[in-house]
């Protein structure tokens, strides 16, 4: 699980990197589109809160549960942001170089995450046979 969120982690900080830097070269990557006007500064935003994100989820203790807030918060943004950007891609045609990579990587990250969740929590149940009669 250490690995996973440490892997997730550091896809989050690179791209908020690389939004801080130049947010558009992401957007173009991304979405095959400009920025104009406002959009340039207003992109830093989510760089730093992407950078944030990785940093506040990076696994400091030798063990991760995933019973962590930040592993369940890296979950869940990983859940919404593929499913996000899926949406940019369908609904809104956005069609970028990294969009797809970007959607699979994060679905991937995200069912990744879910079964760790999964294998832990079926890891703490009671055998059948050791469970108190009521």
């Amino acid at each position: 699980m250490k690995k996973i969120l440490a892997f997730a982690a550091i896809v989050e900080m690179a791209t908020g990197l690389a939004l801080m830097v130049d947010p558009a070269i992401v957007v173009r990557l991304l979405a095959g589109t400009t920025l104009s006007g406002g959009g340039m500064p207003l992109a830093r935003f989510p760089g730093v809160a992407l950078f944030a994100l990785g940093w506040a989820c990076w696994p400091r203790r030798a063990w991760v549960e995933v019973n962590t807030q930040a592993f369940q918060a890296m979950g869940i943004y990983n859940v919404l942001i593929a499913t996000y950007l899926a949406y940019l891609a369908l609904a809104d045609h956005l069609a970028g170089v990294l969009l797809w990579p970007a959607i699979v990587l994060h679905a991937v990250v995200a069912a990744w995450m879910v079964r760790a969740w999964r294998q832990e929590r079926g890891s703490h149940r009671l055998p059948t046979t050791a469970r108190p009669n009521p």
